[in-house]
């Protein structure tokens, strides 16, 4: 089960009231934030602006690729380890918005983990050490560290034994 904190709400849809949730303000200083970095390309300027500007924490030579679109609600919710590749156009969300509910949960993504193209990484979600995502994967729960998982729904293509047999 992933980790987000859930608030109901009463009436109309919660993105419907997205601002009783997050500064209007906030939200549009991030997506231009966000708009900017996504056509960046040059990977120090974008983790600086990043760290800056949103609060995230990203470790050092972490690098999103082109297009690569973060949470604009609450994108210091996203914790990126050192050394990480999250490849072309993929998604990393912290927020989900219901009909009934919305929901905001920390996302973490370990040390040395390659994320491949077109990938969504939901709200709640821990990516350990050297995992491996392949490309347009649903990331809905937990992957652990060295695990090969790809697809949607998300399975495990390969375990961390599996993949240090293959390299043997």
């Amino acid at each position: 089960m992933r980790r987000t904190d859930r608030f109901p709400i009463s009436g109309p849809n919660s993105l419907w009231q997205i601002y009783k949730t997050v500064s209007f303000w906030k939200v549009f200083k991030n997506v231009i934030i966000i708009m900017i970095g996504r056509f960046v390309p040059f990977m120090a300027m974008k983790n600086w602006l990043y760290r800056t500007c949103l609060k995230m924490d990203i470790g050092p030579y972490s690098s999103l690729a082109f297009m690569v679109m973060v949470d604009i609600m609450f994108p210091e919710r996203i914790k990126i380890g050192r050394n990480t590749i999250i490849g072309y156009n993929s998604t990393i969300l912290a927020h989900e918005y219901l009909v009934k509910e919305y929901r905001i949960g920390d996302v973490i993504i370990g040390d040395e983990v390659m994320i491949g193209a077109n990938s969504t990484i939901l709200p709640g979600v821990t990516i350990g050490d050297g995992a491996v995502v392949a490309a347009g994967t649903v990331v809905h729960k937990d992957v652990p560290a060295g695990y090969f998982v790809g697809g949607n729904p998300m399975q495990v293509i390969y375990t961390k034994e599996q993949m240090e047999n293959r390299q043997k």
